[in-house]
């Protein structure tokens, strides 16, 4: 029993090492570059193939090839990744999402370029590295974390390094070389990488999928890490690959012998499961949902005509067998799941392979039951829905990088426990349904179901779930401020994505009349998320595109031929728009343009547009508005003539309101940073408050625990409205309540127009909207011109203040909160700003402004107070 022990502990020791190099590079990547390196598995593939090349087939000698490859290939690639694709996204400002699929779409090419080069088929004569013991192997994981450790910590290297990690911006003020940094942190990862694939070639099957999906499923061992500690996650890889080494031991009898063998088999996979859904999240609530069209997508009747024709043309066309046409509809279905998901909202999807192989399982599970192929299809659909709710629920609060793990971590775990296991697929076959077993009509079929589906997306992406949907791609914060519930929009959104995944799989598997888990492998899940970005995600020629152009090159004679261009289109992104962009759209609203800049670059906000602008203000300067003393009884500025229509409908009148009040407020940063300290205030209805103070005064961190978005621990104060206390609730539910707010950086969705942005503050405000409050708004902020039709990526910051304000009075809220209003504002613009809060406070709202403008704050506070250290002073 002893040996049997020692020999599964070397074992588990030999695979724990070779993990524990993929931690190692992973965390070194991510701290020099900030990059999650999805692709390192695909590096580790590639350095595999490249030994076996020089020493098996060219005859090189093991220790020249091994030099060569670890010292000379890997780094270059590495160095290549750095220059070719990653340097200019960083100087592009790209956002973690972009760089993300940037890693995906280099793993898609190096997984596509490696069946060019050598094949699909597996190789089993790899050569051996260091041997059979594990003695050496895990002696050199010790040595390299050893080096990597003294480097960072002993060497001017690593001060900059760490350096640029805290703080990149600050780094190359300082003159620091962050390129350099980042080159030396590319070249590193990839030699771990490299090392990773010939000491892992010998004992598992090298080829282009198996290897690469092996190494991402031990990213596990980094996330665990936090992707910062070097120790944590040598420790985690050993203990991970000892314990699956010893759970070969375990023979259990019964229903859970294939599901412990399974276990143990796949502990990494386990692990990953684990740490991306259970532990903190890595990366952080920022930029980094997918970003937004570049323009709008609206695609002419006569294209739809073109497409429709070209899906006919196989019926009337081509002969019997429709083997390869039958698979594009299916797969345009699935693809359609992520028009949805990533396209829609903005999240990263990696999971979608996963949910289509369930719903062709299942269809095929219930028709060797008895029942129908068409019912069984129809059954599949909510089972997997009811899936995709129960994995999406923990994943619904991760964002990007976190989100994208959690996603590839529910596709790996589905894959390895449910496709690829004989108790769950063993002798499966799928018919066709009745009077559907001929290709033209299966394929008539498809294309019913398919032209349903596109119907329902594009109702979908109309409707006010389109727009919530857009606002949450958009700005995800700004979403939340405007009312939307968040998480169960996401939630929404998987559950919706599994159904249209589980719909296409299911097609897809009656259309091959057989179950294929290698047809939904994550790695082709990954592949398909590639192909949906590089043409438009939030196009619905899209899945078709991409479905047809992926069926067309998997059925030539080059396998390998739709990853390689599909990678090398996703690594172009930033630099090349979605294709689908590229061709001619509907034409668009009067006054709409096409996004040719981003927002940042518009020009400034004297040189809008006449019919953007507020109206100059023309009043004598005797004639204008009394100080806030009289406020009370000043007749409202032009601009404000509806401002008394917009009171949150269910606020009791002014005087029986008690207002917004913060009651012993206090807040501390983990860290110990004290960001508040005993903080009491009393917003009024009716008056307007002003918080004034030098910046890390905490007026902005007071301002989000009253806006929700900061929530204090139990026994750290309170907030109460109108007597209620409020201090848990979420910053949608606030919004509900008549809380409305405005943030310092816009928070406008730029792939929305005015009037949709106006929208849907009113859509979102609890009790039900009133589309005429959105007339109000847009009159009482001078939008209701052509200027409503134009896309708010088109606008200047001016004008966007102005909707971002109407927005939230589009909700009719009771108590206003604003954050920098005037920022970006010229003094004209400003003016009538000031004109208008001073006619809402008349009319009975409560406004706090958060501001720096003396001048403003002078013209329109009734109360000031000033804040230092976290405390009110006065």
């Amino acid at each position: 029993m002893a040996t049997l022990t020692y020999e599964l502990t070397l074992a588990g020791l030999a695979v724990g090492g070779a993990a524990a190099l993929t931690g190692i590079g992973l965390v070194v990547t991510y701290r020099a570059t900030g990059v999650l390196n999805l692709a390192h598995g695909a590096v580790a593939m590639v350095c595999a193939y490249v030994l076996r090349q020089l020493v098996v087939d060219w005859g090189w000698p093991l220790p020249l090839g091994a030099l060569v490859t670890l010292l000379v290939v890997a780094p270059a690639l590495g160095l290549a990744l750095d220059l070719g694709v990653f340097r200019p996204l960083a100087l592009r400002g790209s956002n973690p999402a972009r760089t993300l699929v940037a890693t995906i779409g280099v793993f898609v090419l190096l997984v596509g370029g490696a069946v060019l080069l050598w094949g699909p088929g597996a190789r089993d004569d790899a050569p051996v590295l260091l041997g059979d013991e594990p003695w050496a192997q895990l002696a050199a994981v010790v040595a390299l974390a050893c080096l990597v450790g003294a480097v960072t910590r002993w060497t001017r290297f690593g001060r900059e390094l760490r350096a640029v990690v805290d703080n990149r911006p600050l780094a190359v003020l300082a003159g620091i070389d962050a390129d350099r940094v980042a080159a030396a942190g590319w070249a590193f990862g990839s030699f771990t990488a490299g090392l990773t694939g010939v000491l892992l070639a010998p004992y598992v099957r090298l080829d282009p999928y198996g290897l690469p999906l092996l190494v991402v499923e031990v990213i596990a061992v980094a996330v665990i890490a936090r992707m910062r500690s070097l120790p944590v996650a040598v420790g985690a890889a050993l203990a991970i690959g000892v314990a699956q080494a010893q759970l070969t031991r375990l023979h259990p009898e019964g229903w859970a012998e294939p599901l412990l063998r399974a276990v143990g088999a796949n502990l990494f996979v386990v692990a990953l499961l684990v740490a991306a859904l259970v532990l903190p999240g890595v990366g952080g609530k920022g930029r980094d949902a997918l970003p937004p069209p570049t323009r709008a997508t609206r695609v002419p009747v006569a294209l739809w005509l073109v497409v429709g024709v070209l899906l006919l043309l196989p019926l009337g066309l081509a002969g019997p067998d429709l083997s390869t046409a039958v698979q594009v509809p299916a797969l345009a279905v699935v693809l359609l799941s992520l028009v949805v998901v990533a396209g829609r909202g903005g999240q990263i999807a990696l999971g979608q392979a996963a949910y289509a192989g369930l719903g062709a399982l299942f269809t095929g599970l219930l028709a060797a039951a008895g029942v129908p192929a068409l019912l069984a299809l129809g059954l599949a659909v909510p089972l997997v829905a009811v899936t995709g709710l129960v994995t999406g629920w923990p994943a619904i609060r991760r964002h990007g990088l976190a989100l994208a793990l959690a996603t590839l971590a529910v596709g790996v775990a589905v894959s390895r426990f449910v496709l690829t296991q004989p108790y769950a697929t063993a002798g499966l076959e799928l018919d066709r349904p009745a009077g559907f077993s001929d290709d033209r009509a299966f394929y008539a079929l498809e294309l019913v179901v398919l032209a349903g589906c596109l119907a329902l997306v594009a109702a979908l992406r109309r409707g006010r779930a389109g727009r919530a949907l857009a606002a949450l791609r958009d700005h995800e914060a700004g979403a939340e401020a405007a009312g939307v519930p968040v998480p169960r929009l996401k939630l929404l959104a998987f559950v919706l994505g599994a159904a249209l995944a589980a719909l296409g799989g299911g097609l897809l598997g009656l259309g091959l009349r057989a179950f294929d888990a290698e047809a939904y492998d994550p790695v082709r899940g990954l592949l398909w998320f590639a192909a949906v970005l590089v043409l438009g995600a939030d196009s619905l020629l899209t899945p078709l595109a991409a479905a047809a152009l992926l069926t067309t090159l998997d059925a030539g004679p080059q396998a390998g031929t739709a990853a390689a261009l599909i990678g090398l289109l996703a690594i172009l992104t930033p630099r090349i728009p979605p294709l689908t962009s590229l061709l001619p759209t509907a034409r668009e609203a009067p006054g709409a343009r096409p996004r040719t800049t981003p927002p940042e670059a518009r020009p400034a906000p004297d040189t809008a547009p006449a019919e953007a602008r507020p109206a100059p203000d023309t009043t004598p300067p005797g004639a204008r508005p009394d100080p806030p003393a009289r406020a009370a009884g000043a007749r409202p500025d032009p601009h404000a003539r509806a401002a008394g229509a917009l009171r949150h409908p269910h606020a009791p009148p002014p005087a029986a309101r008690q207002g917004l009040r913060v009651h012993d407020l206090s807040l501390t940063y983990p860290g110990g940073v004290t960001a508040l300290s005993h903080v009491t205030l009393v917003l009024s209805p009716a008056r307007v408050t002003a918080l004034v103070g030098p910046n890390g005064a905490g007026k902005s961190t007071l301002f989000d625990c009253l806006a929700g978005t900061l929530r204090p621990r139990r026994g750290e104060g309170r907030i109460t409205l109108d007597g209620t206390d409020i201090t848990s609730r979420s910053p949608h539910a606030r919004t509900r309540l008549g809380i409305a707010r405005t943030f310092q950086r816009l928070a406008v969705f730029p792939s929305l127009t005015v009037e949709e942005n106006v929208r849907l503050g009113e859509e979102q405000r609890g009790g039900g909207g009133d589309p005429a409050d959105v007339e109000r708004s847009l009159r009482l902020l001078g939008l209701d011109g052509p200027v409503r039709h134009r896309r708010a990526a088109d606008l200047p910051t001016g004008t966007l203040r102005r909707v971002e304000l109407a927005r939230a009075l589009a909700g009719r809220p009771h108590t206003l909160l604003l954050d920098e209003p005037a920022a970006g504002l010229d003094a004209a613009e400003t003016a009538a700003l000031g004109r208008i809060l001073a006619a809402l406070a008349a009319d009975g709202l409560t406004v706090l402004v958060v501001e720096h403008d003396p001048d403003l704050v002078a013209g329109i506070a009734h109360t000031v107070h000033t804040m230092e250290g976290g405390r009110i002073l006065s």
